[in-house]
């Protein structure tokens, strides 16, 4: 029966997608309701949203009472928008309709070696998503968003940084984790580097106007082209997962630009030091599938590092998902 559950994996996850679009988890409040209430609430037909329901429940998404009435659970509160950690943004990413496509030629990754996203789309994962996709490009930078805003202060608060003046968060989203460390170092400067539709959207506090924008500087470009910027720290967050060449590209650039005995960070979730697996196992075939990249190992990270001209330092848990490389550049 577990591995007739295992090949149905995909209704579980398309009910998390269907509960989050719908809104169930906001319309449902504190106390438990009937599906008729919550039915009219999201606009849903009220059997079909009862199976919906049902099915949920069965993995602890979503609890049924005895009087057949629906109520929270802790996995339900968190696909509510409002919810501090929330992760309602984070199912629609991991089940985006491109994923729908690629998951059924994971035997090819597999045998190739390479992303499968190219061979369905003709174009590279991140083009398709911006040319193509612009909803799923939403969904993925609002999902990235969350992500940084729920770990930024956890990387601020491990990091210390008294000795530096600037520093570079690459591929930094909207700027959580720089915000967060010019406020805990007020004579620090800061500098947000990633694509030009991204910083577009960066962070109110950055940019002209806003309280920290006389230390912050917003650089637009494509980080696996150029680092254009000096800075004493360079902080470089979940994006080491990219295939290969990319992943060398950045790494020598940052190499190029910070030059010998520069700081760099690098935090990423591992694969052989988590107590998210299975979570961190599946992302790392999807990364396969779509840009050809991987999740790393402690060893492999070093390694890859090491070979980039990285001198590795410590390397210490951010939060239970994160773990921080502290590295220089060697020479």
């Amino acid at each position: 029966m577990r591995l007739r559950e295992l090949v149905f994996g995909a209704a579980c996850a398309a009910a998390v997608r269907a509960a989050a679009r719908l809104g169930v988890a906001d319309a449902l409040g504190d106390a438990p309701m009937t599906v008729e209430s919550l039915a009219s609430a999201v606009r849903a037909e009220p059997k079909p949203l009862r199976r919906l329901l049902r099915t949920l429940s069965c993995y602890g998404v979503f609890a049924e009472r005895p009087d057949g009435t629906f109520a929270h659970t802790e996995m339900s509160r968190l696909l509510r928008e409002d919810d501090p950690n929330s992760l309602r943004d984070i199912s629609l990413w991991c089940t985006e309709p491109w994923t729908w496509d690629a998951w059924p030629r994971l035997d090819q990754a597999v045998r190739t070696g390479r992303n499968v996203v190219e061979g369905l789309y003709g174009k590279e994962f991140f083009a398709y998503l911006n040319e193509d996709a612009p909803e799923s490009a939403d969904v993925f930078n609002r999902a990235m968003t969350t992500s940084s805003e729920q770990s930024a202060r956890d990387v601020a608060a491990l990091l210390d940084l008294s000795a530096s003046t600037s520093v570079a968060d690459l591929g930094g989203g909207q700027g959580h984790v720089v915000a967060c460390l010019l406020d805990k170092y007020p004579a620090m400067r800061g500098y947000l580097l990633d694509l030009p539709r991204v910083v577009d959207n960066a962070l109110p506090r950055l940019r002209e106007g806003g309280d920290l924008a006389d230390r912050a500087y917003i650089v637009p470009g494509d980080i696996r082209e150029a680092v254009p910027v000096e800075a004493d720290v360079y902080i470089i967050k979940n994006i080491l997962e990219w295939d290969d060449e990319s992943t060398a590209r950045l790494l020598r650039n940052v190499v190029e630009a910070g030059g010998p005995g520069a700081r760099v960070v690098v935090i990423e979730n591992l694969v052989d030091d988590t107590p998210s697996m299975r979570f961190s196992t599946a992302m790392d075939l999807l990364l396969l599938m779509n840009v050809g990249g991987a999740k790393h190992t402690t060893d492999s990270m070093v390694g890859r590092l090491g070979a980039a001209g990285l001198e590795v330092g410590d390397v210490r848990p951010v939060n239970p998902y994160l773990h921080a490389f502290d590295c220089k550049v060697s020479g």
